[in-house]
């Protein structure tokens, strides 16, 4: 699986970033794992044309001392289909701005 990983968050930092995750997406699902949907002006041709699969999301994992972040866009809705895949140059940009930006605005050091 390709992912981004956040490591050697401290433990004091974890639960300003489980409230501003909570905040954003609702509570972790199983596991500490947060749905994060895509815009829809990133999604790729064949996932703007599966309307049924939207939204299309990434999964973020908040473990203990890391947040890791799937780079495969999929849908909720199905385990397989023709618009599930690695993330392109875009939506990784957008994905890893975004998680960036969490820290900045807590103001939290990796």
């Amino acid at each position: 699986m390709k992912q981004y990983v956040i490591d050697e968050i401290r433990p004091g930092d974890r639960p300003a970033i489980r409230a501003d995750l909570d905040a954003r997406w609702g509570p972790a699902a199983l596991g500490g794992i947060y749905w994060m949907p895509l815009q829809p002006g990133l999604l790729n041709p064949v996932q703007a044309r599966h309307v049924d699969c939207q939204p299309h999301c990434v999964a973020l994992e908040l473990e203990a001392e890391r947040l890791v972040c799937e780079l495969l866009v999929r849908t909720r809705s199905r385990m397989r289909c023709d618009c599930i895949g690695y993330a392109d140059a875009a939506q990784r940009t957008w994905l890893m701005e975004r998680v960036d930006a969490i820290f900045d605005r807590l103001q939290l050091k990796t």
